[in-house]
């Protein structure tokens, strides 16, 4: 019988069983092209990724599913990908080819650097409707979404006590937003504190979003609550019991952003494979 063996790890933290959750077929070309949505569907994480041969001069193709849909880009997919390839390989530089172009990720004792696509930025368009939704009056800065393969809508909140304190009608925000997220932050002492909320894609509340922390620190870059090239700690899930750090930095200028960089641990927690007859 055709055997499929995968890898889960946990992303943005180095301790088993925080961070966010990632299952990754390490060899995806033996699976048939109509498998790969059940099997995501079937490990029922927020992403699994399937690992391919490269297409275009990197060192693999990965393919990343929600249980839902297929996506272009996605964070912890990508860095947690690149952490298990990298000791398979004994690598300390992997690229991966996604459908957001190359993501170069350097990589040292489980911890990984990953070069995010740029993001795009616009206004959102009904912010008073999302501040609604999230049960908040207002948000410290510009309400905007960033669109790097995934999108994220950010909103300021005063204090890490008032992210903490969150309570939104996710009813109103899948019916706002779609699969789009809503990044709730503030400042923490010298890190920044997040919650992040998709339930239009299934995921009430993510424990760790790779994809949304490097236009975090583009964003506050841009309002001048940090500077360009200055790195970020944020520290995300904490309230659904999956503490997880992230690392992040913007670089260029408001307007010639150069790079994006997002970084941080992911430990391996378990193996298996499917045998599918």
């Amino acid at each position: 019988m055709p055997s499929h063996p995968y890898i889960v790890c946990d992303v943005f933290t180095d301790r088993p069983l925080e961070g966010n959750q990632l299952a990754v077929f390490t060899d995806g070309s033996t699976i048939p092209e109509a498998l790969l949505q059940p099997l995501a569907r079937e490990m029922n994480l927020s992403e699994t990724v399937f690992v391919l041969p490269p297409a275009e001069g990197g060192d693999a193709k990965v393919r990343i599913f929600t249980p839902s849909a297929e996506l272009p880009f996605a964070g912890h997919p990508v860095l947690g990908t690149a952490v298990v390839l990298g000791r398979r390989l004994d690598a300390d530089n992997v690229v991966l080819e996604t459908g957001r172009g190359f993501v170069p990720v350097g990589l040292a004792a489980g911890f990984g650097r990953m070069a995010q696509p740029l993001p795009t930025v616009e206004p959102f368009g009904d912010p008073a409707s999302l501040l609604a939704a999230l049960g908040v009056e207002r948000s410290e800065l510009p309400v905007e979404r960033y669109d790097n393969g995934v999108r994220h809508i950010y909103v300021a909140l005063g204090s890490a006590a008032d992210v903490a304190a969150l309570t939104p009608d996710l009813g109103a925000l899948a019916a706002l937003l779609g699969p789009q997220g809503v990044s709730c932050f503030a400042p923490d002492g010298t890190r920044w504190k997040t919650r992040m909320f998709i339930p239009g894609a299934g995921v009430s509340e993510d424990p760790a979003t790779g994809s949304a922390a490097g236009p975090l620190a583009l964003h506050l870059a841009r309002h001048g609550r940090i500077r360009f090239g200055e790195e970020i700690e944020i520290s995300q899930g904490a309230e659904i019991a999956r503490p997880s750090t992230l690392y992040a930095r913007a670089d260029g200028r408001p307007d010639d952003v150069t790079g994006v960089e997002v970084g941080g641990a992911a430990v391996e927690v378990a193996e298996g494979r499917f045998i599918l007859s």
